[in-house]
């Protein structure tokens, strides 16, 4: 199945399923590998503050199992640097993190002290071999900012989707998809390589999956959750497939 964009499945919730219970199942290690003889090119992790899903012995066990592109979504926290810069995903993903939030609600703010954080995070993983992308909101003063300190420090971004999937009205769902595809747009006239994802679904992808400027979406919670009653091996392949008719379109 040709799909011009490539799909990076986050497995989080495969973990969070076996920490409801305190249990040793199911794997997250093996539901990435199920997802990556289905099709996904990548693998995404977020290792949290508070470990409420995947732990680090799964980072672990990712590092040695994932065959494609393994990249660790976390905090700029003096911690979780030395986490990757040990464990050694090939892309770090910097994300915001606050206490008692359901999911990662925005993306990074970059005004002031935060910009200085990015940057001095991803200096100090890219001196470890470590690719550094950031997950921002499809705001230009954001990205521009990013883009100031120069694609060599940060090669990429992810262009948060929350607000264009969350949007019920079409009018508002193409005010949203706007402001993403303005976003990939900036993101790629400034030298950035541009992924996206958060609320993705097979409903949805299709318009995010058509815009040119993007490489790689990240999805995770409706793919597991579809996994749950079909399996991860067609929740995968019924994702590929949403994302390979839209590059038809």
């Amino acid at each position: 199945m040709a799909v011009a964009v490539r799909l990076s499945v986050n497995i989080d919730h495969v973990a969070t399923l076996r920490q409801v219970r305190g249990v040793g199942y199911p794997d997250p290690a093996e539901a990435a590998a199920i997802a990556e003889a289905a099709g996904a090119l990548g693998i995404t992790a977020h290792l949290r503050m508070d470990r409420r899903h995947v732990q680090e012995r799964d980072l672990e066990r990712l590092r040695e199992r994932v065959r494609g592109k393994l990249n660790l979504e976390m905090a700029s926290d003096r911690e979780m640097i030395d986490i990757a810069t040990r464990v050694r995903p090939d892309q770090v993903t910097l994300v915001p993190e606050r206490a008692g939030e359901v999911t990662t609600e925005g993306g990074l703010d970059l005004e002031g002290a935060g910009l200085e954080r990015a940057r001095s995070a991803a200096a100090e993983l890219g001196a470890a071999g470590i690719a550094v992308s950031l997950f921002l909101d499809p705001d230009a003063r954001q990205i521009e900012r990013m883009a100031s300190l120069g694609a060599a420090l940060m090669p990429g971004f992810e262009i948060n989707t929350d607000a264009y999937t969350r949007a019920a009205a079409p009018d508002a769902r193409d005010a949203e998809l706007e402001k993403v595809r303005r976003a990939a747009a900036l993101g790629k006239r400034r030298g950035l390589r541009v992924y996206a994802g958060h609320g993705l679904t097979t409903a949805n992808v299709g318009a995010v999956a058509a815009l040119p400027e993007v490489e790689e979406l990240n999805i995770g919670h409706s793919i597991v959750s579809r996994a749950v009653l079909v399996g991860m091996d067609l929740a995968v392949r019924e994702m590929l497939a949403a994302m390979a008719a839209a590059s038809k379109q």
